[in-house]
């Protein structure tokens, strides 16, 4: 039996991950055991206070033998989070928690052989702010990896954007051909590697319509030559196309991952499309690190109205 449990940092404290969490441990049975790190206090307010009962396995990082590891229970490693109530305001007080949590967990996966990673939602606006983008680049900095790529997968249809969490007006200056080449480059090799095929890549423009009034349009000074480049070393690569029909049916039907220059423009259609059923996944980490394709939602907190689905899609997708 494969024993290689998933890792997950539950993240955010004052997020609706936890709730997710209990309804993926009640609704679905998993063939590998999971490892999550969170605040045991926490842990069990969120579940009282939702109405929910789960017998805890508490961990000992330094003491891991994943032979001790209880699929019925939830394995817990505990840190510690001083909190006043269960559910409370995202502030900058977690920022401790939650680097302690990355810490615990990025040990773990370089000493031991998991199946990979889950976060929880993290807040850009306090953890990260002067840090990183995102988790993805936040990661590639803790890990030293320097070529990652953001990708949300569905099976029917993946996006991923050449920029994360970039403004607008620093889109352009953080383009390039290699940029584009060695996103499309890990794209493949993904794949390869957990479907056996070669995708077919919708690549957009940048500018309305693939066309402005300006000289020197990225579309003809990067994207064109990245994707003539691409092609002539056999990937099954196409563009540029307008990111305005790029997402109508009769062109979907003809790609497996539309690659876009910029966070919303392919994310923002990706979710009105599916919704929660997608999982966000870093390549070129040195382990397989997803992310459920949802924020904090802190409106929702200790309604219990949270959809898991997307926590079930990435469990399911590490628990093959």
């Amino acid at each position: 039996m494969n024993n290689k449990p998933i890792i997950i940092v539950a993240g955010e404290p004052n997020s609706v991950f936890l709730e997710i969490f209990f309804k993926c441990k009640k609704k679905i049975s998993l063939k590998k055991p999971i490892i999550l790190i969170a605040s045991k206090k926490l842990l069990l307010s969120q579940m009282k206070e939702l109405g929910f009962y789960f017998d805890i396995n508490l961990i000992n990082v330094n003491k891991l033998k994943f032979n001790l590891l209880d699929k019925k229970k939830i394995n817990l490693i505990d840190v510690e989070f001083k909190f006043n109530k269960a559910f409370d305001k995202i502030s900058e007080n977690s920022n401790p928690y939650i680097n302690e949590s990355f810490r615990v967990a990025l040990k773990i996966l370089k000493e031991k052989n998991c199946s990979g990673l889950i976060n929880g939602p993290i807040s850009k606006k306090h953890f990260l702010r002067g840090k990183s983008l995102g988790i993805t680049e936040y990661l590639s900095k803790k890990t030293k990896t320097r070529n990652v790529a953001m990708i949300i997968f569905n099976k029917q249809l993946s996006v991923s954007p050449i920029t994360t969490h970039l403004a607008l007006k620093d889109v352009n200056k953080n383009i390039s051909k290699k940029k584009i080449y060695s996103h499309i480059e890990l794209i493949n090799k993904f794949y390869k590697k957990n479907f056996k095929k070669k995708p077919i890549i919708a690549i957009t423009g940048l500018n309305p319509h693939c066309e402005s009034n300006f000289k020197d349009c990225e579309e003809d000074k990067i994207i064109i030559p990245a994707i003539k480049s691409l092609k002539a070393n056999n990937y099954q690569v196409a563009g540029p196309f307008p990111g305005d029909t790029i997402f109508m049916k009769e062109n979907l039907k003809n790609f497996d991952v539309v690659v876009g220059m910029y966070h919303d423009q392919v994310l923002s259609p990706m979710k009105a499309l599916f919704g929660f059923n997608a999982i966000n996944i870093t390549l070129g980490l040195p382990f397989v690190r997803i992310s459920p394709d949802h924020g904090p939602n802190s409106t929702m907190l200790g309604k219990n109205l949270s959809n898991p689905q997307s926590l079930i899609n990435a469990l399911k997708f590490l628990d093959k």
